[in-house]
């Protein structure tokens, strides 16, 4: 029993090491200068990691500097040039939406889905007859 319970603790390592290696190979880093949200999570001002895993290309992992925040958000591709490396946030009033990552140095070309809080506010800004803005923000 000890041994088949080391061989799959062994195997799982082995597995997470693989991943973190293909994982690293699609990561960019960005310091965000306000606060800003993906899907329901709005995440404070910082520097911030983002991943894409090879074997998961429609999810990215979007983690701060110290680790605390961790979120999975799916993404889908996007058909925009590739020679830009920058975020693109959409803003509305005073909040800031993650919608697009765009990075050549690390083929990912993704846009974010707008949640239903963006969608909401999007109608509240469309109702006072305001347009949206985009910002974008340099990929490292």
């Amino acid at each position: 029993m000890k041994r088949i319970t080391t061989m799959l603790l062994f195997t799982l390592a082995v597995f997470a090491a693989v991943g973190n290696v293909s994982a690293q190979d699609h990561a960019v880093t960005a310091n965000v200068p306000f606060n800003f949200t993906v899907a329901t999570k709005l995440l404070p001002s910082g520097s911030y990691t983002i991943t894409s895993d090879i074997a998961s290309p429609n999810v990215v992992l979007i983690r701060d500097g110290e680790q605390h925040i961790a979120i999975l958000s799916m993404v889908h591709a996007d058909g925009k040039d590739l020679k830009k490396n920058v975020l693109v946030f959409n803003k509305y009033g005073d909040q800031y939406f993650l919608h697009e990552i765009l990075s050549s140095s690390s083929g990912m070309n993704l846009e974010l889905p707008a949640s239903k809080l963006e969608k909401k506010v999007q109608h509240q800004e469309a109702r006072l007859q305001s347009d949206g803005d985009q910002i974008l923000v340099a990929l490292k």
